[in-house]
């Protein structure tokens, strides 16, 4: 793997109004703010990320017009495409239609992301051999799978700190290779190094999914300064 070039890399946010869960939850007032404009506001005070290498994958006008406001790329997303979940050629067609070896992908649903972390992130990437990063977070508790077998060693107490570290994904951050997406792998094979994983502070990757998550990031954030310098 050659090194990677700031340029080659495009730098992503994908979003939608039709959110299941929490319907209208990109514009629903959030902190004086929304979280849309939030995530999109994080990346145009990054002095690391160009202004031409940053887009918003969008399918409502209602995102548009904000997008435009703000003077950012817009890359105009198919219907298909924010109706489907699974296939990765189809939630990411810009693989092909950019002209970008690279991907960063930022999720607007962490408000308490930093600044500071996506552009490590993205230093980290730049002089990373592998073609794939994931943001994970580390995790020290007991894990069993669908069999109820223990995944994790068991250290014979039941204190946490006693317990072998475990990841998981953080779902903020992710980086790949365009050619790849085209091949259906999103960030790689899930195998060692396949994607590369990357550690984020737990407090930075709170993701909303649900309504109390909603309510509790409103209260995270307005209270960011001490929940992150805590």
């Amino acid at each position: 793997m050659t090194h990677k070039r700031l340029s080659d890399i495009v730098f992503i946010i994908q979003s939608r109004i039709n959110s299941k869960r929490i319907p209208g939850k990109m514009l629903r007032p959030f902190a004086d703010s929304t979280l849309f404009e939030i995530a999109l506001e994080k990346i145009l005070a990054s002095s690391l990320i160009p202004n031409e290498n940053f887009y918003v994958s969008l399918y409502d006008d209602v995102l548009k017009d904000i997008a435009r406001e703000k003077g950012i790329n817009i890359y105009h997303r198919s219907e298909k495409s924010v109706s489907e979940s699974s296939d990765t050629r189809v939630v990411s067609e810009w693989h092909n239609k950019l002209d970008y070896s690279y991907f960063v992908s930022i999720n607007p649903c962490c408000p308490l992301l930093q600044v500071a972390t996506i552009e490590n992130f993205v230093r980290h990437y730049l002089d990373s051999p592998y073609p794939g990063a994931f943001g994970v977070r580390r995790v020290q508790n007991f894990y069993w799978d669908h069999e109820g077998k223990l995944i994790t060693t068991y250290p014979g107490t039941l204190d946490t700190k006693c317990v072998e570290a475990t990841f998981e994904g953080a779902h903020c951050l992710y980086a790949g290779s365009m050619d790849r997406i085209g091949q259906g792998i999103y960030l790689g094979n899930f195998e060692p190094n396949d994607p590369e994983l990357y550690q984020i502070e737990e407090k930075e990757t709170f993701d909303i999914d649900y309504e109390w998550q909603f309510r509790a990031a409103e209260v995270l954030y307005k209270n960011k300064d001490y929940v992150l310098n805590d």
